[in-house]
């Protein structure tokens, strides 16, 4: 089947806002076949408009998704005499096309969709839709630029740019041909080398139309350009030889470029997306800049070849930072970045202290989680491990099982700290962030001090990293003067100022949790429970979630401390809304779409395993009702876990840890309360609406 029919062509398009507009353009999709729920798809394609317009300069209109409802990659043309609003900044959009992919794409009709976005470049390309009287005119345009190919390509094309020498020609794919309608200046005075990388949120428009402006951009200027598009028909990566021969780079991206420590050392562009549409010649033009600054500047270069060398990612170690995000959500992600490299140091720890204490337990009695830490590395006697390890007593396994753990734990604040500072100033931010870490652990600082130091440690890091010095100093900084100095300034600071009263402070909050009870503690988990039932693995729910997990070192051999009962809380809260809404499309399965349905049956091992996100597909297609429901049930197991003393030292694993679970049948008491009252909820709301519905549509007859 192809991607459009003439039933997916409405050459009178009407809508009071872009949102209605797409309904009606959805609403031929499912007359087609092609997508079996509308509200599904509809909610995805808003998902994506909330992450960014999806107007595009010079009338067009692009709104796309994938989703589960779709059955098959297909488009739908919409023009409008008046034009709506689509959120471009040059005016309302005419020429709109519904861009519907499903939910794994992958299939080879994947591959004509950066056609299409390609095509939409072409003004020739749009002056023929513009001016189509027939829906079936409509469909040959479209289809004579976006049809599959009759058989793959054995040789990769030549990008061949005006200016360009037969020595100057670089090998791409085949979307990288620059299209016949772009005229080069007659006599360009040079032909740089040029390599880019382009993406979106989702990969499928806005990733190929900032390729295909890039590239006539260069063209236009007289230079070369490959551009590597990281989308949904794959990624070709550059070849090493052509990065290396590069002039310069232009990144025009809204994720993280893949690997992009390949291009450093180069001068580089570094934008959003859009720009690579809207403003690639302006793009060209900076990078034409940079190359003649660094000429003009060797000092440039060098340096930006010593912090290749030394100051690119070690191991592939990537962060969570957008580039062009807000100061606000640079400041989280820096955070989420220490979280997610800590997280594993803290499992490993939690479980095996866990594991030890069970162990120790069944060995020594009651008093056995107390007793086991006389066991160590550096106890005497028999309470030395490494010397009088016996294989066949519990005792020395769970002693053995302790030391582990306790070392794991040990790693908590200075792995927070120094991923946080890695995360503002890349690798020169390590060193100070890691070191700051431990100082701060030391004087018992605990996750507050970390916090600090891997922020002042990064801020240090990327401010000395800056320093223009001597070209003899130039080698020397990424190894011995940047750690040097900011390490310096950052413990420096920390010990003579900011420790003590961070460290009165954590006393102070570590004070406050060992005194609470009763209704306090019940406060805290219902506050705790609605975090993490509010978005789903968003960042308030991974606020919630941290907290947690780094109060877990402070709980120390003590089998109640309160940060376990806070873990064991967070936990149960955790698992509510993918348990409910699987329990919810069980018992009314026909108030829910059969994608939904199928959804629900997974959400059953996503929520037993603690992965809250298997609640997401129902939040996406219906937010007002499940994130409400789900606040609601997770508050309430949150609180039930807080005032029945539930304790978990295991920061993970769900029902899978269950054996390491303090009151373990009061967890899953409180765990079974919010499941059954988000479901309640869900079913009721569903069930009023669509009665109400009904009753609409009988009044309406």
């Amino acid at each position: 089947m192809s991607l459009i029919t003439a039933q997916q062509v409405i050459l009178d398009l009407t809508g009071a806002d872009r949102h209605e507009a797409t309904r009606q353009l959805a609403e031929r999709l499912v007359a087609t076949g092609r997508c079996t729920d509308l509200d599904t798809f509809l909610a995805d394609v808003r998902k994506r408009e909330e992450t960014m317009a999806t107007g595009l300069p010079g009338g067009i209109g692009i709104p796309h998704a994938r989703s589960a409802a779709i059955t098959e990659p297909s488009l739908v043309f919409g023009r409008t005499l008046d034009g709506i609003d689509w959120g471009a900044k040059d005016g309302p959009a005419r020429l709109v096309f519904l861009i519907a992919a499903p939910e794994g794409g992958g299939e080879a009709h994947m591959q004509v969709l950066p056609k299409l976005a390609r095509a939409l470049m072409k003004k020739d390309f749009k002056d023929a839709l513009a001016a189509a009287t027939t829906e079936e005119e409509v469909v040959r345009i479209v289809s004579a630029e976006v049809a599959l190919d009759e058989a793959p390509q054995t040789q990769p094309k030549e990008v061949v740019t005006a200016g360009a020498q037969p020595a100057q020609r670089h090998t791409a794919s085949a979307a990288a041909v620059v299209p016949d309608d772009v005229v080069a200046p007659s006599a360009p005075t040079r032909s740089l080398r040029l390599v880019g990388v382009t993406s979106c949120p989702t990969g499928i428009a806005h990733t190929y139309m900032a390729a295909e402006g890039l590239e006539n951009a260069a063209k236009a200027a007289g230079h070369t350009i490959i551009v590597e598009t990281q989308g949904s028909a794959g990624s070709k990566p550059i070849p090493a030889a052509d990065i290396a021969a590069a002039d310069a780079v232009i990144f025009a991206h809204d994720l993280p470029v893949k690997d992009a420590a390949r291009f450093a050392g180069k001068p580089t562009v570094d934008v959003g997306v859009k720009k690579g549409i809207s403003d690639a010649p302006e793009l060209v033009a900076r990078a034409e800049q940079l190359v003649d600054e660094w000429a003009a500047d060797p000092s440039k270069a060098a340096a930006a070849a010593a912090a290749a060398s030394a100051g690119a990612p070690a191991g592939g170690l990537t962060t969570k930072v957008d580039s062009g995000a807000s100061t606000a959500t640079k400041v989280r992600q820096w955070l989420m970045t220490g979280v997610s490299y800590m997280i594993p140091f803290v499992a490993a720890g939690g479980i095996l202290i866990a594991l030890s204490f069970m162990l120790a337990q069944v060995a020594i009695g009651e008093d056995g989680a107390i007793e086991i830490v006389k066991y160590g590395l550096t106890a005497e006697g028999d309470y030395n491990i490494t010397q009088n390890f016996n294989p066949i007593s519990l005792t020395s396994w769970a002693a053995l099982l302790f030391v582990i753990g306790a070392a794991s734990f040990g790693f908590l604040v200075p792995i927070l700290s120094g991923f946080i500072a890695f995360a503002i100033a890349d690798r020169p931010g390590l060193v100070p962030g890691i070191v700051g870490g431990s100082v701060a652990a030391t004087m018992g600082a605990g996750f507050l001090g970390g916090l600090v130091t891997g922020l002042l440690g990064g801020f240090v890091a990327r401010w000395v990293s800056g320093w223009n010095v001597h070209k003899g100093v130039r080698g020397v900084m990424p190894v011995v003067v940047i750690p040097l100095v900011s390490s310096l300034i950052t413990v420096g600071l920390f010990i003579t100022v900011l420790g003590r009263p961070i460290t009165a402070l954590t006393d102070g909050l570590n004070s406050w949790l060992t005194g609470m009870s009763g209704a306090s503690a019940l406060v805290l988990g219902l506050i705790l429970g609605a975090m993490m039932g509010f978005d789903l693995g968003g960042p308030v729910n991974k606020v919630a979630y941290a907290f947690a997990t780094t109060g877990l070192a402070a709980a120390g051999a003590t089998t109640d401390a309160p940060q376990l009962k806070i873990m064991a809380a967070v936990m149960a809260a955790g698992m509510v809304a993918p348990l409910a809404m699987a329990l919810a499309t069980t018992v009314r399965p026909a108030l829910f779409s059969e994608p939904e349905r199928e959804n629900g049956k997974a959400a059953w091992l996503l929520g037993a395993s603690f992965i809250s996100e298997g609640a997401i597909p129902f939040a996406a297609a219906d937010p007002v009702r499940i994130i409400s429901s789900s606040v609601i049930g997770s508050a309430v197991t949150g609180a039930l876990a807080m005032a029945f003393g539930a304790t978990l030292r295991a920061p993970h694993g769900g029902i899978w840890v269950l054996p390491l679970i303090g009151n373990f049948l009061l967890f899953l008491v409180a765990l079974a309360a919010g499941v059954l009252v988000m479901a309640a909820i869900v079913v009721t709301l569903k069930s009023r609406d669509r009665n109400l519905e009904a009753v609409e549509a009988s009044a309406t007859v």
